[in-house]
């Protein structure tokens, strides 16, 4: 069966155009769109899935540059038992505690509401960076499965630490590599002030092995940059740097709050990606993003598991960006879109040209190429995300999920999320 997207108003992701056409969507894992002036001129089947797009606009879907499945059930869960005073504590009350207590069906049901949240916010690929001390073998193949399930692409990683002692940093470094044998993966640390030397040569040691990147957290609060200098005598880009990660284009840097000139320099000369979370850096007072001195080129977008809605993210790095960052229209849409830059580049599969969003879109304004940045800022929100379509394969209809029950879904991330909460100290 072929999807065929009829009376459709295409707009280039890249070049904004503006096209009124008919789509015939190949699907499969890098195939191609076909373009046709003329509706009779598509050769049609009767088992041929058509939408009629009129009125609608279909463009590329969206990517994520950086996610935490493993925070999806934390949404109106119990506070903790001490009121964080810093990010530290944050980390130690919250998030540790969280991650803790997931198991295989917590992680699962944790997953299936981040892959459901991403496709019905028309994102059809995540960048992940998992934690789950206490089930850490087998995790990353729960979470692919459930992405699977629903349609979504991936990229994961499972975020390795020293902080739960040698043993869980091992378990960590055996599952990422059985992840990498059969997957196109990352690998995952947690920040710099977790990671032992000894850990982060041996992630670095599988990463040139199996030819990957690292996603790792960098210079999210200062104590980062603190316990680097306190310790290793360098700051924390420096280190990472002097291990390698930084020469690889398939290095993802998260955060990056609090970084020198000479650390904003090595960064723009090497061929990493740094990854913006700007709402979770508000939520936690830790600081701001500023790209000054960066490769515009390669700053991404992240949600850092905050939620799955990248129009959100977007909106939010150029509003408080027009205070604290370099960013402009045109700038915060090329950070919204490097993502897929960055997966073609290194050659992962699942973000081809055959991954679209249909988007109703009614305009109480004129809307086209000249004024398509204004609109991205100011009008487009994912309550407009109508289909999404994963290689060439629709997944929301209607704002639907097509390949699963939605309503068994929650049903079960709900039962999950209540057992999950019962656990927490």
């Amino acid at each position: 069966m072929t999807l065929i997207l009829k009376n459709a108003t295409f707009i280039h992701w890249e070049t904004l155009e503006f096209i009124v056409t008919h789509i015939l969507v190949e699907e499969g894992a890098g195939k191609k769109l076909r373009f046709f002036k003329k509706f009779d001129e598509i050769q049609r089947s009767p088992d041929d899935n058509v939408i009629d797009c009129s009125g609608k606009y279909v463009t590329k879907s969206f990517a994520i540059g950086h996610h935490h499945v493993y925070s999806a059930l934390a949404r109106g869960m119990p506070a903790p038992v001490k009121n964080p005073q810093n990010f530290r504590e944050i980390l130690q009350y919250i998030w540790w505690n969280l991650d803790k207590a997931l198991d295989k069906e917590s992680i699962e049901a944790s997953a299936l509401a981040t892959a459901m949240a991403c496709a019905k916010a028309g994102a059809t690929f995540a960048i992940d960076h998992h934690a789950s001390p206490n089930f850490i073998e087998g995790s990353l193949e729960i979470i692919a499965a459930a992405f699977e399930k629903v349609g979504v692409e991936h990229l994961l990683c499972y975020e390795i630490t020293d902080r739960d002692g040698q043993e869980k940093a091992e378990k960590g470094l055996v599952e990422s590599e059985n992840y990498l044998k059969n997957h196109q993966g990352l690998m995952g640390l947690h920040a710099s002030f977790t990671v032992s030397d000894n850990t982060m040569k041996k992630a670095a040691n599988l990463m040139e092995k199996y030819n990957s990147g690292v996603h790792v957290h960098v210079a999210e609060d200062l104590y980062d940059q603190e316990h680097c200098v306190q310790h290793y005598n360098k700051r924390v880009v420096e280190r990472l740097n002097d291990f390698g990660f930084l020469n690889s284009s398939k290095t993802i840097l998260v955060h990056g709050l609090h970084l020198d000139e000479t650390e904003r320099e090595i960064l723009k000369n090497s061929k990493a990606y740094i990854a913006q979370n700007m709402e979770s850096n508000l939520k936690n007072k830790v600081g701001y993003f500023n790209g000054k001195g960066l490769a515009p080129g390669r700053i991404i977008l992240g949600t850092d598991g905050m939620h799955s809605d990248m129009l959100q993210s977007a909106k939010a790095a150029f509003f408080v960006g027009q205070k604290y960052d370099v960013i402009n229209y045109a700038s915060a849409y090329q950070r919204f879109r490097n993502v897929h830059r960055y997966l073609e580049l290194n050659g992962y599969v699942g973000d081809g040209d055959n991954n679209l969003v249909v988007l109703d879109y009614d305009s109480p304004t004129p809307f086209g190429q000249d004024n398509f940045l204004g609109h991205f800022i100011f009008g487009l929100r994912s309550n407009h995300v109508q289909h999404v379509i994963s290689n060439g394969r629709l997944i929301v209809k209607n704002q639907v999920i097509q390949h699963m029950n939605e309503n068994e879904i929650l049903d079960f991330t709900q039962k999950q999320a209540k057992r999950l909460w019962n656990k927490l100290r």
